[in-house]
């Protein structure tokens, strides 16, 4: 795919529902008693996994607008083969579920999530006595149900989807389990167990569960995806005379670390109106383009915008100075070392970036960069990120494996096409 130099950005316009909150919707659905309406659901190739996986699991789901899940309660999910894709949230999030289950379960992946750590997930739940085999801490995993007891787990490094498998396995396990954070992570699973009755106990380090009898979630409404929404906030950041309105935007504060890393390198984004998505808060984001500053972001700040972190660095090189990222490891074990791919993106450009073990550092050109060619590896992050300096760049970006923005975003495209100016 290639992508043309764009004179501006322009319009209003929403993004696809969120897809980490579309995966627990589904997920807690299909364990809820009665029927669950899930309104604005986000759909790519992940979660249509996640809704392959539910229905496997002995869920009936009427796929609609509206998606209706009907489910099975608490403990009664069948055994089944499940192909997680390449979808990393079902992967693990499900298996926590899975773990109380009266039944045997095996978990299969694509080549890149069959490459991703397991046992990140398996450790902390054979401690609640869940019984799990992974091959040398890789998928295919197999999970046979057992009955579980609560825990007391520090997170030895941040994760919400490792925290959010604990915390559905903590659903059917003996006692109150509780889950300490070395920083604070994205809440949707914290959120949505709260709306379907569960006792939550959230303190500024930590999260409790109590064991419930049984779950109820009637109506789930989906705000738009931020991280669906980043590209083209950068976008229209970096390309003179932009301004562009999205609507619906999900704003959970534990997602939206990018508006404030904007903020102090001067952008010019403000939140028109604000409103409530059940448990969850969104608004309308405006932004226009500006004149950008270097900073640096620590490992306190990268949860919040783990998956954002390859656009910042398309942020950083239209920006005066040099900016730094540290603390952001976790970003070599995603659908690819991110770290690495987005460097080398950046070079393949003409741009300046160098590679650390935990981050990177990017120092900032005055002009738009000329352009050239970028491999994806077989990332959503890393296309758009292609996608983004196709249309600040003066001559065309080319991207091999754009494809894979199908991932997470299946209208990317065509939605970057109706809202550019050439």
């Amino acid at each position: 795919m290639r992508i043309e130099p764009a004179a501006a950005l322009e319009g209003h316009f929403a993004v696809p529902g969120d897809k980490s909150i579309s995966h627990r919707a589904l997920l807690l659905g299909a364990v809820s008693d009665g029927e669950t309406r899930i309104r604005g659901f986000g759909r790519s190739a992940d979660t249509e996994s996640t809704l392959g996986a539910v229905r496997a699991l002995g869920a009936e789901v009427h796929d609609a607008e509206t998606v209706t899940v009907n489910g099975v309660g608490l403990k009664g999910l069948r055994s089944a083969p499940i192909d997680c894709g390449n979808a990393g949230t079902l992967a693990r999030l499900v298996t926590g579920l899975l773990a109380f289950q009266d039944g045997e379960f095996t978990l299969t992946g694509d080549g890149s999530l069959s490459s991703r750590p397991m046992e990140r997930i398996a450790s902390p739940l054979r401690s609640m006595g869940a019984h799990i085999e992974t091959q040398d801490g890789h998928l295919p995993l197999t999970v046979t149900g057992s009955q579980l007891t609560a825990i007391d787990y520090e997170l030895p490094v941040a994760s919400a989807q490792v925290k959010s498998a604990v915390l559905l396995a903590a659903l059917g396990a003996q006692g109150r389990t509780t889950v300490v954070e070395p920083t604070a992570t994205r809440d949707h699973t914290e959120l949505m167990l709260r709306e379907a009755g569960v006792r939550i106990t959230a303190r500024p380090s930590s999260v409790s569960v109590d064991p419930p009898t049984s779950l109820r979630l009637d109506a789930v409404d989906v705000p738009g995806d931020f991280s669906s929404a980043a590209p083209f906030v950068v976008a229209a950041t970096i390309v003179p005379e932009s301004r562009i309105t999205i609507h619906d935007v999900g704003l959970n504060p534990r997602r939206t670390g990018l508006l404030d890393v904007l903020d102090r390198m001067g952008a010019r984004v403000g939140i028109l109106t604000r409103r409530r998505f059940g448990q969850e808060p969104g608004g309308d984001v405006e932004v226009r383009a500006a004149e950008l500053t270097a900073t640096e972001i620590d490992a306190r700040e990268v949860p919040l915008l783990i998956d954002e972190l390859p656009l910042f660095a398309l942020l950083a090189a239209h920006a005066r100075g040099t900016s730094r990222v540290h603390g952001a490891e976790e970003l070599r074990h995603k659908e690819s070392d991110r770290i690495d791919a987005l460097v080398d993106a950046l070079r393949a450009l003409g741009l300046r970036a160098k590679a650390h073990p935990d981050g990177f550092e990017v120092t900032g050109v005055p002009a738009r960069p000329r352009g050239g060619r970028i491999d994806a590896r077989g990332d959503h992050r890393i296309a758009m990120l292609g996608a983004v300096a196709g249309v600040a760049s003066r001559e065309g970006v080319e991207i091999e494996g754009f494809e894979s923005v199908g991932v997470s975003f299946p209208g990317f495209h065509d939605l970057l096409e109706q809202v550019t100016r050439r």
